[in-house]
């Protein structure tokens, strides 16, 4: 049903690509730590859905970077995924003013 998550390190980037949804993150949520290990950005670009248990994950990738002393940015959101969370009223902790 779903297309699969993909994701790469590269330098100080983990990329994303495919589906970021409930059926796809576990993989991704198994190996947060060591993935954002010298991380500074998650580019989210390639993503083709994500759904609300995506956007969850990528909050706490955001959360668990910050408490590690990582400001942790989200880059190439979507015009989906900023859709996704203006109507969670999370601009505040995925802000969306420095995304192109």
């Amino acid at each position: 049903m779903s297309n699969g998550l993909h994701f790469e390190s590269l330098q100080q980037c983990l990329i994303l690509s495919g589906c970021l949804d409930r059926e796809t993150l576990l993989p991704l949520w198994e190996q947060r730590e060591s993935l954002l290990k010298g991380v500074t950005c998650v580019d989210v670009a390639q993503l083709e859905r994500v759904d609300s248990s995506g956007l969850a994950l990528l909050v706490h990738l955001r959360d668990f970077a910050g408490r590690h002393g990582v400001e942790l940015q989200i880059s190439g959101i979507t015009d989906r995924l900023r859709t996704l969370v203006e109507l969670y009223n999370l601009k505040g902790i995925i802000p969306l003013d420095s995304d192109s």
